[in-house]
């Protein structure tokens, strides 16, 4: 088996394992979404990327770059609210980035532009509440790790996924800015963004497949983001006794 063709396998493997974790957690993701939403975001991602695992699979010969298109062009028309035009036109313009296949470099490319998207159509920064919180740490530590520390992939992308799930924690004690939460003010502090822990979702499953594809080894995932929030951001914040005042117009 070529390298092109094990890239595919590998791509439509990670597909498969995303649809499937976010299908597992669906309830758990409509429960947070009820809290600060409107209680779709579950039932949206697993609709999403059922569909796309279900037209991916359909594809022979597609190389990563248009698997990942897909995904994109499909969140978009199946998915309805914020999060299609966003996951989905995000997945598409990034894809450009693997045109040439799957490596360090291009993958560090594809994590960037997706960021960017993402920021770009959902005019939020680290902060806000929203899944930027967790992404943000995500792509700068696999950056990071790759471009810098010169790190394997995987233990790259190991690295990513705790900085991510120390920015999914962040935005539990944090007022949300942006989105649908923002319309709570101050009730939205205390509840986790369902944005942020999809996306931890998302990357879990997809390093999980890198693992089985490229191996562990003995693998350091511990990682501190070169851009906040980091694990000293994540404990002062949840360890604030202050009662915030509530916001009448909220």
């Amino acid at each position: 088996m070529g390298a092109t063709e094990i890239e595919r396998e590998a791509t439509l493997a990670a597909i498969e394992r995303v649809s499937e974790r976010l299908a597992d957690e669906k309830e758990h993701l409509t429960d947070l979404d009820s809290a600060i939403g409107d209680a779709d975001h579950g039932s949206n991602m697993n609709r999403g990327f059922r569909a796309a695992r279900e037209k991916t699979e359909e594809m022979d010969d597609a190389n990563p770059a248009e698997l990942v298109k897909t995904i994109g062009v499909t969140l978009v028309s199946e998915v309805g609210g914020a999060a299609g035009p966003l996951y989905g036109g995000s997945f598409m313009t990034a894809s450009a980035e693997l045109e040439d296949g799957l490596t360090a470099e291009s993958t560090v490319a594809f994590a960037e532009a997706f960021l960017e998207k993402v920021k770009d159509r959902g005019s939020a920064e680290v902060g806000a509440k929203t899944m930027v919180d967790a992404l943000t740490p995500a792509v700068h530590t696999y950056k990071k790790s790759v471009e810098q520390d010169d790190l394997p992939p995987v233990e790259s992308l190991t690295k990513a996924v705790d900085a991510c799930e120390r920015g999914v924690k962040f935005t539990t004690p944090i007022r949300a800015t942006k989105g649908r939460a923002s319309y709570l003010g101050w009730r939205s502090v205390g509840h986790q963004d369902p944005g942020a822990t999809s996306t931890l979702f998302i990357l879990e499953a997809i390093r999980e497949i890198a693992v089985e594809y490229l191996g562990d080894g003995d693998l350091d995932a511990d990682a501190t983001s070169p851009t906040v929030p980091d694990g000293e951001d994540v404990d002062e914040a949840m360890s604030t006794d202050e009662e915030p005042a509530v916001d009448e117009e909220a």
